[in-house]
């Protein structure tokens, strides 16, 4: 039970941990006016660079929300989809997004963005509040703080890393495999000339792929990863500059004559997956939900995903809009997209090994990815552009593509992802067929020309998932057939051929 001394007031939601995935999602709450505290224990934004970049997805994310520019003017645009595990195509494959490109911007700059969202929406952001304990019922969550004070709310999510302290207060199991290998990360200045550098690392990489130096997105510096000596029994604590010189001296022969360090970290190729995404009134995010080897850049991109995924379902919830039990797709939905970067992952880890193996296999799939198709779905992975959500019984409903994110399209003089800035639902209807006023609260109708709409009308969840398509023109007649079906799992199975019948099961009337 909650603890009586605990403060009278209780907040809609508390958030464990600031970073990208926690910053998210307190943005995306507080766009449907949810009342949220975000409790980070650091006192100071990290300086850390764990992450270079956002891909194509991450950026579409942005884009529907209106904050894209943000991050563009503090970023770089490299054309196309990072590589998978750097082997390099002949294939240009064309992917379904208006963002085919990569964002390079250090991890730093993400999180003050991020964090300058939420505020900006009203979040309540607290750092040096550290969570030490937890308890809940039936009603609500009891945060106990390293302060001894307590901190109530009426749900709670962990997106509190990798080493979450939530979930292991919580009992949740982190099953996986334990890391094997360890690369420094820093970034530093050097007094090599520029040519020296570039040619050294080209060396190094013909047979350590896990060994790179370039110059960084921060003016001056250069961003440099190496694999450590071992695995080190503590790596809550980060590496000494000179032991970071010495590595790059044991695989380069030269330090690069590195000095005045900005960032300096180290990361594993350890690799876990909870084993539930939710226990009672808390749920978990981000690093707290999954880990996984670096390799294609998607740990961040990941948890801002998860993140653009819960925020809709969390606030319909506690306004009333939706049942508890739509938090249950939210587990159903990310979980095995989550497994699916932890594969990819493994394997672009084996493949820069060195290994002969290793060699082998990856002139193997370079000849498999010089055909479009195979380019295309592995970069598609990387972007995180294929992710189709089973949200029917049985698999994919009429239509084709049911599930599938909508890709940024034209519609009347402006785009669609400019209609898309307030998180809510958006049914697009240029014939103006569908028609209902019962939804208008929580539904954007759009009776507009649509460039390269795949369907005669589609209903777009407020993260762009497609939830319903029209496989025919409607039929003539005012308003909508009765609804069959509504979110209660007692119910019978909803038509997910009829909007009404859809509109019922996810907003229920």
């Amino acid at each position: 039970m909650v603890d009586a001394r605990m403060d009278e007031d209780v907040h809609d939601v508390l958030v464990v941990g600031g970073g990208p995935t926690g910053m998210m999602l307190a943005a995306e709450l507080r766009l449907q006016g949810i009342d949220v505290v975000v409790l980070e224990k650091e006192e100071e934004p990290s300086r850390l660079v764990r992450s270079l970049g956002l891909h194509a997805r991450s950026i579409e994310i942005l884009d529907q929300r209106g904050i894209l520019e943000r991050f563009l003017a503090e970023g770089t645009v490299y054309p196309g989809i990072g590589r998978f595990a750097g082997i390099p195509s002949a294939s240009s494959p064309e992917l379904d997004t208006a963002h085919g490109y990569t964002l390079g911007i250090p991890q730093p700059v993400t999180d003050r963005l991020l964090e300058e969202r939420a505020r900006e929406l009203g979040a309540d952001v607290q750092r040096g509040r550290e969570v030490v304990d937890i308890a809940q019922d039936a009603e609500s969550v009891d945060l106990v703080l390293a302060d001894g004070e307590h901190v109530r709310g009426r749900w709670a999510v962990a997106c509190d890393g990798g080493r979450s302290r939530v979930r292991g207060l919580l009992g949740i199991g982190f099953p996986g495999e334990a890391a094997e290998h360890v690369w420094l990360l820093g970034e530093m200045e050097v007094t090599a000339p520029a040519e020296e550098v570039a040619a050294v690392s080209e060396r190094v990489r013909r047979e350590h792929r896990g060994f790179g130096i370039g110059p960084s997105s921060n003016p001056g510096l250069h961003r440099a990863v190496v694999p450590a000596e071992g695995v080190a029994e503590d790596r809550t604590e980060g590496p000494t500059f000179e032991e970071f010189l010495e590595r790059l001296r044991v695989f380069a022969g030269t330090d690069f004559g590195g000095h005045s360090p900005v960032s300096l970290t180290r990361f594993t190729d350890a690799t876990r997956l909870a084993e539930r995404f939710r226990s009672g009134r808390v749920l978990l995010a981000g690093d707290a939900a999954h880990v996984h080897p670096p390799l294609g850049g998607q740990g961040l991109n990941l948890g801002i995903q998860d993140a653009f995924n819960l925020g809709w379902k969390l606030a319909a919830v506690i306004a009333g809009q939706a049942p508890p039990a739509l938090l249950d797709s939210y587990e159903a939905e990310r979980r095995p997209v989550a497994a699916d970067v932890l594969t990819t992952t493994r394997a672009q880890s084996v493949l820069i090994s060195g290994e002969p193996g290793a060699l082998a296999l990856r002139r193997v799939l370079g000849e498999l990815m010089d055909l479009p198709e195979v380019d295309r779905l592995l970069s598609e992975k990387i972007a995180s552009l294929s992710i189709r959500y089973d949200l029917w019984p049985g698999g994919e409903a009429p239509g084709g593509i049911v599930g599938r994110r909508l890709r940024d399209l034209p519609v009347g003089s402006g785009r669609l992802f400019e209609r898309m800035r307030e998180g809510r639902w958006t049914l697009i209807d240029p014939s103006g067929a569908f028609d209902d006023e019962r939804w208008s609260d929580a539904v954007d109708h759009l009776v507009e020309p649509v460039e390269d709409l795949p369907a005669p009308a589609a209903l777009l969840r407020p993260d762009g998932h497609i939830a319903w398509a029209a496989t025919a023109p409607a039929p003539e007649g005012p308003g909508l057939p009765a609804a069959q079906s509504s979110l209660d799992p007692s119910s019978p199975e909803p038509d997910p051929s009829t909007l009404e019948s859809v509109l019922e099961h996810w907003l229920p009337r």
